[in-house]
């Protein structure tokens, strides 16, 4: 494999090369064929769930038709920081961002980019529609904020300015209307279990935290404890991340106490599941199951795994201060806070940018 500095030259060299100029296909110019933009969204994602869950709360709740287009940054050009790989021709990097729906004429009203992978491919977008597409950005993009017409940025982020919305967390989708229609499926396999349920959200391990089937087992025997002392029951919900060592061990460890473990088939109960809980409980890695779990409004107990990441620990201390979180100790407590939620803020941004009287649905 050639060193990373020699396929970023290449990179550039192949953008600016004269065989390049001479194939360059309509998509390399701005203006000439920029099309009227269509009254709909496109959201840009990486196909991760968490990125996905996010562009889908916010195009819901702008309330536009959208379309879902998962794309990444491919060949010598992936090697390139997104900080630069937006300074290359339109049209030249389109040709490395291969998208699960094409990316072409007509462009629409409004572009919902989410994560590192979708900020090139955005910029490029918005260039290509000449300016006309409406721009927002989740996340900080990790380049300068005006190559968008507004991001929205959570606070342990640290991105400020003009255009930048600081969000407690992660913008989503869970909202009273959503949970209450994801219960009515699950309400004989679920609402016979004793109360208080308790709630578990499962992650897994990343490159900055760890998940081993010994740590699920150790946290599934505090749960057992604190349901077996409140008589309740243990409503348990794996992520993509959870590996099956870790839900068996967690599994064995709760087996004595009235529970719903989800399988991983059929439909997934992750909303109905929080509708259900009297509480949650969350393992801290990710920053879209704490928050979601938030949105609810119930008491939310945070179980930190083994690793560190700063900017997680910025979130935590954030929502901790929003009275929203607390430790897990193994014991329930009760409090009550304002559901955790700025995604309808973002939405009525955009909403008013783009001219639109009526309020979106978050539905």
């Amino acid at each position: 494999m050639a060193p990373r500095a020699y396929h970023a030259v290449t990179a550039i060299q192949l953008a600016n090369s004269p065989q390049e100029k001479n194939v360059r296909g309509p998509l390399m110019q701005d203006k000439k064929h920029a099309s009227p933009a269509r009254d709909c969204a496109w959201i840009l994602t990486n196909g991760t769930v968490g990125m996905l869950a996010q562009g889908l709360a916010v195009a819901k709740a702008v309330g536009v038709p959208f379309e879902l287009k998962t794309v990444r940054v491919r060949g010598p050009l992936a090697w390139l920081p997104s900080r630069m790989q937006i300074w290359l021709p339109p049209g030249v990097l389109l040709r490395f961002v291969p998208s699960s729906e094409p990316l072409q004429p007509p462009w629409p009203r409004l572009i919902v980019s989410v994560g590192h992978q979708s900020v090139a491919p955005a910029v490029a977008l918005k260039r290509l529609s000449n300016h006309s597409t409406f721009a927002v950005h989740v996340q900080d993009p990790k380049v300068s904020a005006h190559h968008f017409d507004w991001i929205a940025a959570p606070k342990h982020d640290g991105l400020t300015g003009p255009n930048v919305t600081t969000t407690l967390g992660s913008v989503h989708g869970v909202n009273p209307v959503r949970v209450a229609e994801a219960k009515e499926p699950f309400a004989s396999l679920i609402g016979w279990l004793p109360r208080p349920r308790i709630t578990v959200l499962l992650g897994g391990s990343s490159r900055a935290f760890r998940f081993t089937a010994p740590d699920a087992e150790n946290f599934g025997r505090s749960l057992a404890t604190m349901a077996r002392e409140n008589n309740g029951s243990l409503l348990v919900t794996p992520s993509g991340r959870t590996s099956p060592a870790a839900v068996a061990a967690l599994s064995r460890a709760i087996s004595d106490i009235p529970n719903f473990v989800w399988n991983g088939t059929g439909a997934n109960p992750y909303l109905a599941l929080l509708g259900f809980a009297d509480v949650i409980v969350v393992t801290g890695d990710s920053v879209n199951m704490v928050t979601e779990a938030a949105g609810t409004g119930k008491p939310v107990y945070v179980h930190h795994l083994q690793g560190n990441s700063r900017r997680i620990a910025r979130f935590h201390a954030s929502m901790l201060e929003a009275g929203a979180i607390r430790s897990f100790k193994g014991h329930l407590d009760d409090w009550s806070y304002k559901p955790i939620n700025d995604t309808e803020v973002v939405a009525n941004i955009i909403r008013n940018a783009l001219g639109l009287g009526s309020k979106g649905s978050l539905r």
